[in-house]
């Protein structure tokens, strides 16, 4: 069951990637009566066109509004390609989302991976259910509850297999690090749902 940590506005705009879990939350969010605006980014990568077409096409079928951007300017040298995604991709969010409020789609393992990563460097964080404008209401949800609403309920989505290399440190916290960490404590994403629950939001 997909479930919310915090009550959210009438009028939403929300950052819909095309994968497995902003598809899950934006068809979840959709039976509600909310106001929606879906904002999509294209990062100009290998699956980013089918990304768009699978975000556009859902959409229209379902009479939502979309606005869509796209990368257009090359990535500096020396510069982190995915901060630069990243910082592109929140400009246009705060460009198009008017005063709306932006609902982003982390989830619970994200919510994992990121206590993870703090930990290593001294200084364990999680990711906060509010910052600004953006809302992340699903922190308390797991990965897989995302995915099996999209194959139950026939959600399109695509994935892009570069979420499996390892060379982005992201991956090889998730795929080679998280793994080890729940076989040492099995319960920790209960532990850290329960944080979330406690403090509903919990800002950065």
């Amino acid at each position: 069951m997909i479930r919310m940590s915090m009550k959210l506005p009438d009028k939403i705009a929300i950052a819909v990637s095309g994968g497995a879990d902003s598809m899950a939350a934006l068809d979840f969010l959709s039976q509600s009566n909310k106001e929606i605006l879906v904002l999509h980014f294209n990062h100009k990568t290998k699956y980013a066109d089918r990304a768009e077409r699978v975000v556009s096409d859902y959409c229209s079928q379902k009479n939502i509004s979309c606005v869509i951007g796209d990368l257009r300017e090359d990535i500096p040298a020396g510069v982190s390609k995915e901060d630069f995604w990243r910082q592109a991709r929140y400009n246009f969010f705060d460009h198009e989302a008017g005063d709306w409020p932006v609902i982003t789609c982390h989830h619970l393992d994200d919510l994992v991976e990121t206590w993870l990563f703090t930990s290593m460097h001294g200084d364990p964080k999680l990711i906060p259910s509010k910052r600004g404008r953006y809302l992340r209401p699903f922190l308390i949800t797991r990965k897989s509850t995302l995915e099996d609403w999209c194959d139950r309920k026939e959600v399109p989505y695509v994935y892009d297999v570069s979420n499996s290399d390892v060379a982005y440190m992201r991956n090889y916290i998730r795929h080679e690090i998280v793994p080890r960490a729940l076989r040492v404590n099995p319960g920790l994403p209960k532990v850290l749902r329960k944080r979330v629950l406690n403090n509903p939001l919990i800002c950065d």
